[in-house]
């Protein structure tokens, strides 16, 4: 099996592509604009132009991992929104039996109801430009015709994770403070779905290898809804932080108008036989072990 892999380089597409490499019988392709891309692949380029990579890749699989959390409107449409559509047109033309997997985002429910997991089914009503371009990436993969699914990720958490999220960036400034002192945080007040990059990349694989045809979408989470005031205890006490968490009020726009959000992830057990293995705990402390500078004590 030939799985090419796009975003190798990022967060969820490093855990995915460690994953895929172990596996047996499948060679790993990994597209991307770097010089040490096995394929030379950007979406930012029209279809033709990636119809004929893929042309010359000849993949069974196509894991797309790729997308822009920040910059402008512009951006983000390129990359969420017209990339994946892009990406399908081409699939269509050079690949059309290729199956394409797709991680989508749960910020593309929008405010969803407290004490509610979402499912799949529910209503989606993004509030922020990121969520409305990963909906589109959505829709673009949805109504192509191809063999494809959209995970939609709820919040990716776990070694290597970015200073984009809280979890990283708290983790950063964690490791920054030293063992006392002051750390600032914003708004902890919201409950959000916090789930291991590497289950994340565990759905994905299975997904990329599972037997014929797939539901649309398939939500990605830990099932769990946990207060982000809890998080931030958590990795303070894994951190063995003795110093103190000062609260400001500038923190995401996004915590207080989306103020709760769990996954029903009843679909996807039943599609990819899939669960998450770790605990949220696990996390935080590969989190904080891999947020260590090269060299230094863990």
């Amino acid at each position: 099996m030939r799985i090419l892999l796009l975003g190798s380089t990022g967060f969820l597409g490093g855990h995915t592509a460690e994953q895929l490499r172990a596996l047996p019988g499948v060679r790993l392709l990994v597209g991307g604009r770097s010089a040490a891309a096995d394929v030379p692949f950007d979406l930012t380029a029209g279809p033709g132009v990636l119809a004929d990579a893929l042309h010359a890749a000849s993949p069974s699989v196509v894991v797309n991992c790729a997308g822009a959390v920040a910059g402008s409107a512009v951006h983000l449409t390129d990359i969420n929104a017209r990339g994946p559509a892009a990406l399908c047109e081409a699939l269509r033309d050079a690949a059309p039996g290729a199956r394409l997997v797709h991680l989508g985002s749960a910020a593309e429910y929008g405010p969803t109801a407290p004490g509610s997991p979402v499912a799949e089914s529910a209503a989606t009503r993004p509030l922020s430009p990121y969520g409305a371009t990963k909906l589109a990436g959505t829709v673009a993969v949805n109504s192509s015709g191809l063999d494809a699914v959209v995970l939609r990720v709820f919040n990716p958490v776990g070694p290597g994770a970015p200073a984009a999220g809280l979890p990283g960036r708290l983790a950063g400034e964690l490791r920054r403070a030293g063992d006392e002192g002051a750390v600032q945080v914003g708004d902890l007040s919201a409950h959000r779905d916090f789930v291991d990059a590497r289950d994340v990349a565990d759905a994905a694989v299975r997904a990329a290898t599972a037997a014929g045809p797939l539901p649309p979408v398939l939500n990605i989470g830990s099932g769990r809804a946990t207060a982000v005031r809890e998080l931030a205890d958590s990795l303070v006490r894994v951190a063995g932080f003795r110093g103190r968490l000062e609260q400001t009020g500038d923190g995401s726009a996004r915590s207080p108008a989306v103020s709760w959000q769990c996954a029903d992830i009843a679909a996807a057990r039943a599609a990819l036989d899939w669960r998450p293995e770790r605990t949220l705990d696990d996390s935080l402390t590969a989190l904080w072990e891999s947020s260590a500078p090269a060299g230094a004590a863990r």
